[in-house]
């Protein structure tokens, strides 16, 4: 098998990342204990040597089962999948958010004196210490007993709420928000450490504020992600090198502003390209690719004062199952010295892979470098309108449903519904870009009714299809739950025009 597809050599002496990972996120988009485990291998066969498990309301914690949600997986089902990578010779690393991202912690009322507001629940205050410290010491502790890295990564990213209640607000105006943020990552730290842990800690809060960044204990590693931005986009890296921190690095093959009708394969590819090779001749010491399910910002439900009766994702993405050509070719950016070339890859990858022409190679081709473009507020970002894209994206969508590949029938099958699934949204987008038209009259309604009715009805094959795809990897209920939402604009559409006909 040619050496763009075939599994990694892990006995290779050129590893210039002693940590070859990839991160899983669990927010939302659970994947069964089969599916992980199967995932697990697919990554060993590539090379990957660390899992980073983003675990959130599917950890089991012994003495804090509120966390939980209803997705969560068993005590047994976690310490079986862990021993299952070790078997594969993967290290297992938590990923527990312990400063921002915790809503999924805050919802609940045994936690509500850590808010640093009561309806922003996205952080908690890093003034309340010893509560935060008696819950996360509970947390690590569990962590630690059942999970076999030498690292426990902490979190810390996009805290944007830093200074923003009385008590945080004092802190900043006496020694500034680095103080602020330094002072809680170091006590989290030194739990971790105290454990027999390394801490691991997303770069972009201390590279924003890194005037503290000393007081850190020098275990501590930073991950700077970067998701095809220029250098240091966060701020200075080589300056906290020099303090002595180790880096790795993070690529993504699933962020902003992917969701389930529009992947930016050509940012990502980019992204391995020019990022990799980057953090290579810097000097850092891992790469951990990210694959985000959604963007961690939610939209909640409340009862009276601010108590949260539900909270539901902004964005999802199309599910992990469709992306081992993004995968792959991460491990081979990984095993290569020289700057991954995208388009040779994904050909050599629809030959072996799919046992694709050159004709079918290049349109596959042109799907992956087809210009990604999302309607913001009813209008595309470009010049362009709705009806041209729809028209060039359907050019790219018939030579892509007409493509028989001779193996691995199902993988593709991924694409196929991905370009259904654009297809389906820029048909709704054009009857949504109608109805706000100034020019939008009640005598176009039941033509509108009328398209939205067969949009709905294509919508119960794509569902079907994405359950067909999907079942397995991810829970039953929330196969549906996504289709449920994948369709709920078109339904809120369709209902205002029957009002008004």
């Amino acid at each position: 098998m040619p050496a763009l597809l075939r599994a990694q050599d892990t006995s290779k002496a050129d590893n210039d990342f002693p940590v070859k990972g990839f991160h899983i996120d669990l927010r939302i988009q659970v994947m069964t204990p089969e599916a992980l485990k199967d995932f697990a291998k697919q990554l060993s066969d590539f090379g990957m040597n660390t899992l980073v498990m983003e675990w959130e309301g599917t950890y089991p914690f012994e003495k804090h089962p509120t966390i939980s949600n209803k997705y969560s997986y068993s005590r047994e089902e976690v310490e079986d999948f862990i021993a299952y990578c070790e078997g594969l010779g993967i290290k297992v690393v938590p990923l527990q958010q312990s400063l921002g991202h915790v809503e999924y912690i805050l919802r609940n009322s045994r936690y509500s004196e850590l808010k640093e507001d009561r309806k922003d629940i996205s952080q908690l205050c890093p003034m309340e210490s010893e509560a935060s410290k008696a819950l996360f010491t509970d947390l690590f502790a569990d962590l630690a007993k059942t999970h076999n890295s030498d690292y426990i990564h902490i979190g810390g990213d996009e805290t944007y709420l830093l200074g923003h209640c009385p008590k945080c607000q004092k802190k900043v105006e006496e020694s500034g928000k680095s103080k602020l943020f330094v002072d809680h990552m170091k006590m989290i730290s030194e739990i971790v450490i105290g454990l027999g842990k390394k801490p691991v800690m997303w770069a972009d809060i201390i590279l924003k504020h890194p005037e503290a960044a000393s007081e850190l204990p020098q275990e501590t590693i930073f991950v700077d992600w970067n998701y095809g931005w220029k250098i240091n986009h966060f701020g200075d890296v080589p300056g906290l090198q020099e303090k002595g921190f180790t880096f790795w690095g993070s690529p993504a093959i699933r962020s902003h502003p992917d969701n389930w009708y529009i992947t930016n394969w050509p940012t990502h590819f980019k992204n391995q390209k020019e990022f990799i090779p980057y953090a290579r001749q810097a000097g850092y010491k891992g790469m951990v690719m990210t694959s985000w399910s959604t963007s961690g910002v939610y939209g909640f439900t409340w009862d009276v004062d601010y108590d949260v009766m539900d909270m539901v994702q902004i964005r999802n993405t199309y599910p992990m199952s469709g992306f081992r050509i993004l995968i792959a070719s991460y491990a081979q950016a990984l095993e290569q010295e020289e700057p991954m070339n995208a388009k040779s890859f994904v050909l050599q990858y629809a030959k072996d892979r799919f046992g694709l022409s050159k004709n079918d190679s290049e349109n596959l081709w042109q799907f992956f470098s087809a210009k990604p473009e999302l309607i913001k507020n009813g209008r595309p970002v470009s010049d362009t309108s709705i009806a041209d894209i729809y028209t060039d994206f359907d050019k790219i969508r018939n030579a892509i449903v007409k493509i028989n590949p001779k193996k691995n029938i199902s993988e593709f099958e991924h694409y196929k519904l991905m370009v259904d699934l654009r297809m389906h949204y820029l048909r709704f987008k054009k009857v949504e870009a109608a109805y706000n038209s100034e020019d939008f009259s009640l005598d176009e309604t039941p033509s509108l009714i009328s398209e939205l009715d067969e949009i709905l009805k294509e919508a119960e094959k794509l569902n079907k299809r994405f359950i067909d795809l999907n079942t397995g990897f991810l829970y039953d209920e929330e196969l549906r739950e996504q289709n449920e939402l994948r369709v709920q604009q078109v339904k809120v559409l369709h209902d205002r025009l029957a009002k008004v006909k």
